[in-house]
């Protein structure tokens, strides 16, 4: 059997490191959207609705957008709903589909919220990097999500 190919020093450092800023991060934008009466996922697909056509994806490319599974976001879209921000609707093309419709009152607590989440991301992450290691950071994550991704 062959031996492993152990993290040298470096690795072990950007390992650590993303997992420590990946879990901080995390729960300080967590905090912030529990004091706003929102998950991070209910949040995140407010977001994604707003930026649809119409305000309207399927559930199937919403799940894929967010990282997360059909269930746990039909959960997720379930309590958007219950609170009056989406509806659920049949897919326009595909009777089998169910499309997730942002509704007006979810564009307004989205507006409502998205500062103070901005602010949040702000402090916790972007403001202590400069713009070399945004980008660096940005590409080098983008390209591990891309290599996840394609299998």
């Amino acid at each position: 059997m062959d031996e492993p190919n152990w993290l040298d020093d470096g690795e072990m450092r950007a390992w650590h490191g993303f997992l420590a800023a990946g879990a901080l991060v995390n729960r300080e934008i967590e905090q912030h959207l529990k004091r706003e009466g929102l998950s991070h996922t209910q949040y995140e697909t407010l977001v994604r609705l707003a930026a649809a056509p119409d305000g309207e994806l399927r559930m199937t490319d919403l799940a894929d957008a967010l990282f997360t599974s059909k269930s746990g976001l039909t959960y997720q879209v379930a309590q958007l709903e219950k609170a009056g921000f989406v509806r659920r609707a049949a897919a326009p093309c595909d009777e089998r589909g169910v499309v997730a419709v942002l509704t007006a009152a979810g564009r307004h607590r989205l507006e409502q919220v998205a500062p103070g989440h901005v602010a949040t991301v702000r402090r916790a992450l972007l403001d202590v990097l400069t713009p070399a290691q945004q980008r660096a950071i940005a590409e080098g994550l983008g390209a591990v999500a891309q290599r996840l991704t394609a299998r």
